[in-house]
């Protein structure tokens, strides 16, 4: 685990707006992203992530100009995921403001994307995000899914975490579609999981309902925790989570 952990807001992003739902079903409206991403930088977040969860579904490229608005009004790195399926997306979301960029989908369709991603442009821009289910007919009981969830691949999350690693991903964003917006807290297995097998940062997401849920993921290994809910809900700041995870002993950014 990092000497230090950080806590990332993710804007699950639809038709330019942020949605959110219960095991990616049931979508609602939460909010514009930019003014959502601005409200985070000032409570002192250390990154935003931005999924746009329906481009692959809708087979069509990341809202550019959401993520350039974004971009411009945060100060802080901005990860970028959805509809990425070449290495010229990546180029050009970096051209509009995202530090790193994230692949799933079209990864797992052609594995060499993430070859040639982290060869263009080095494995510290490639974030592998894994949307994960249990299962009881892969080895390790989890299981990699696409199209934000809605279709299992068959491929062991463990084999693929691997696979993706030493192809040159420089994180993991491990989501649990099982907890995802449930609030019952992280799936601390799943991170357990990850953590064993990689050589690069884990981040947590999926399930953070309260304020203690956090502590308990970066101790099971994650270097990151990611919420969404309770962040835009109201429910908690960024500085609620992070008084939570040092009063847990554990180091966070200022």
């Amino acid at each position: 685990m990092s000497l230090v952990c950080r806590v990332i807001p993710c804007l699950d992003v639809a038709a330019g707006r942020v949605v959110k739902g219960v095991n990616f079903e049931n979508l609602r409206d939460m909010g514009d992203p930019v003014e959502l991403a601005e409200r985070y930088f000032q409570q002192g977040a250390d990154e935003i992530t931005f999924l746009d969860v329906t481009a692959t579904v809708d087979d069509r490229a990341t809202t550019y100009d959401v993520v350039q608005r974004t971009a411009e009004n945060v100060f802080i790195p901005l990860t970028v995921g959805g509809g990425v399926r070449t290495a010229d997306d990546v180029a050009r979301l970096l051209a509009v403001g995202a530090d790193k960029v994230g692949v799933n989908s079209a990864a797992i369709a052609r594995p060499a994307l993430v070859d040639e991603i982290a060869d263009r442009f080095g494995a510290q821009v490639l974030v592998l995000s894994l949307d994960v289910k249990r299962s009881a007919e892969t080895t390790s009981g989890f299981v990699v899914t696409t199209h934000g969830g809605r279709t299992e691949t068959g491929i062991d999350a463990r084999d693929w975490a691997r696979e993706a690693i030493e192809r040159g991903a420089g994180e993991l964003l491990v989501n649990s579609i099982d907890a995802d917006g449930t609030k019952d807290g992280f799936d601390l297995e799943l991170v357990r999981l990850m953590r064993e097998i990689a050589s690069v940062p884990v981040i947590a997401s999926g399930g953070a309902g309260a304020a203690a849920d956090f502590a308990p993921a970066l101790e099971a290994g994650a270097d990151a925790v990611l919420a969404a809910s309770v962040f835009h809900s109201g429910q908690l700041t960024v500085g609620d989570v992070k008084a939570a995870i040092r009063g847990a002993g554990i180091e966070v950014r200022a």
